[in-house]
């Protein structure tokens, strides 16, 4: 049975990974009113969330001074894995929401809403790219991760594998 979690002004939201190039773990992460959040996330997940936000704050006033985001703890547990992420913006509180279903074939998914301030948005943009650009190189003929071996790339059918 899915739980809804309502995080209506999040005193904290993190992005991060844990593991080594290749293997990591991408998270996200949330406190309000003393109660955590973690999420599994996907790389491409952090990718878009990050694109969405810039081009939400691109038409918002200037946030002011950024917080200081924690990092995610080497031995976090996540509550639910992501599967649709969406993005609102809500003028009345001046709140950026983050919607997240769990991504499961339950017939009751959980849900979480995430209310964050245009600076923990801009921080957690800020954040998720340094995430997302610190894991392997990509290939430079199809964008997908290199590892040091190389990979069977698919722009040429698997003959040739392009290195590091």
């Amino acid at each position: 049975m899915g739980r809804d979690y309502n995080f209506a002004e999040a005193a904290f939201i993190s992005v991060g990974t844990i593991g080594e190039p290749g293997k990591r773990v991408f998270f996200l992460w949330s406190e309000f009113l003393g109660e955590r959040l973690a999420l599994k996330v996907e790389k491409v997940q952090v990718a878009s969330l990050v694109q969405f936000i810039a081009q939400l704050l691109d038409d918002l006033p200037r946030p002011k001074e950024l917080p200081v985001l924690p990092s995610i703890p080497e031995d976090l547990e996540y509550d639910f894995v992501a599967g649709s992420i969406a993005l609102a913006y809500d003028e009345v509180r001046d709140l950026i929401i983050i919607e997240i279903d769990e991504a499961t074939t339950d017939d009751d998914p959980s849900t979480a809403l995430i209310g964050i301030s245009r600076e923990q948005a801009a921080a957690l943009a800020i954040e998720g790219t340094r995430a997302v650009e610190g894991g392997r190189p990509p290939c430079p003929l199809c964008g997908y991760p290199l590892d040091p071996i190389g990979h069977s790339c698919p722009r040429t059918n698997g003959h040739r594998a392009p290195n590091l």
